[in-house]
């Protein structure tokens, strides 16, 4: 029962890692907000609160408590209210899970305006509202005097640290929301709030027909490390207080690995102490480039 008695809110949770999540921490004592709108793989079709209740009824039926959120975490009004959910039914807010996401996969000669756009928002205006309204309530009850220990978590992708073909906007969403957890991380930090970020690679709804493509099906009884409960136990010891001073942080998880991921990083350099003529630059280059690390290979490049 890590997380006994902490309330949480998992947006997307009707469905794949966010349900998963949501069922995690409820096992391990949390009142959880089930947020999901309940849309079709790719973000169209009409909402509905079918998922986020199926979630809800599963955690009543292990003995938890929960609670379905229906709003749309890309607007102000439906972040905010989001927030309001978990104040109003539980009492206060103590971790935020930003999940929710769809894919609009495209090589990026073919990549329209929409795609792009509707990518960006789900994914990264999708994770700034809630994180900007939660975070507005923890720094109110900060300043009234009143203990907060906190925790956001935040989901980046692989596609995101390393680059994704054929993921253009997805992977550029990601990136921005590990530049967008460095910066929550520092300036939240002062109200009690640690905000780190997963990069989970499992089968959902997103990713199931990538990896029926490539992987094949766990025989009976064999452990299964594309199942997205294996990502879960992470994010519940990063919602525990377990976690408290880790913070700005990156960890990929799949199956059974945990890895701490180093971005960027000042590496080898040369200060000439004047400005450089662009004839010099190729044995300067040359030399730096060979005492740095390689990048690792973008997925899916040949």
């Amino acid at each position: 029962m890590i997380c006994k008695d902490r309330v949480v809110v998992v947006t997307g949770a009707g469905r794949g890692l966010g349900r998963a999540h949501a069922l995690e921490f409820a096992r391990q004592g949390a009142r959880v907000v089930v947020n999901d709108l309940g849309v079709a793989r790719d973000g169209t079709g009409d909402a509905s609160d079918g998922p986020a209740h199926e979630v809800v009824k599963e955690i009543e039926q292990l003995g938890g408590q929960a609670v379905a959120s229906p709003h749309d975490i890309a607007t102000e009004e439906g972040s905010a209210a989001l927030v309001a959910t978990a104040i109003d039914t539980f009492g206060r807010l103590d971790v935020l899970v930003n999940n929710a996401g769809f894919l609009r996969d495209r090589m990026l000669i073919n990549l329209s305006e929409d795609e792009w756009d509707a990518v960006m928002r789900v994914h990264l205006k999708g994770h700034f509202l809630p994180l900007k309204h939660a975070g507005r309530y923890w720094r109110s009850e900060s300043k009234a005097g009143r203990p907060v220990d906190a925790r956001v978590i935040n989901t980046s992708s692989g596609a995101g640290l390393l680059g994704s073909v054929g993921q253009g906007n997805y992977s550029a969403a990601k990136a921005g929301i590990v530049g967008l957890t460095l910066v929550a991380s520092a300036e939240l930090c002062r109200y009690g709030v640690t905000v780190n970020a997963i990069a989970p690679a499992a089968r959902t709804r997103m990713t199931e027909e990538v990896f029926a493509q490539t992987m094949a099906a766990p025989a009976e009884g064999e452990f299964d490390a594309m199942a997205p409960e294996n990502v879960s136990p992470l994010v519940v010891w990063l919602g525990s207080a377990e976690s408290r001073g880790v913070t700005g942080r990156v960890f990929e998880a799949e199956g059974g690995k945990i890895c701490v991921m180093d971005a960027f990083r000042h590496g080898p350099a040369v200060d000439k102490g004047a400005r450089w003529d662009p004839a010099e630059l190729t044995p300067v280059l040359t030399d730096l480039l060979a005492r740095s690390a390689a990048p690792e290979p973008v997925y899916g490049a040949s």
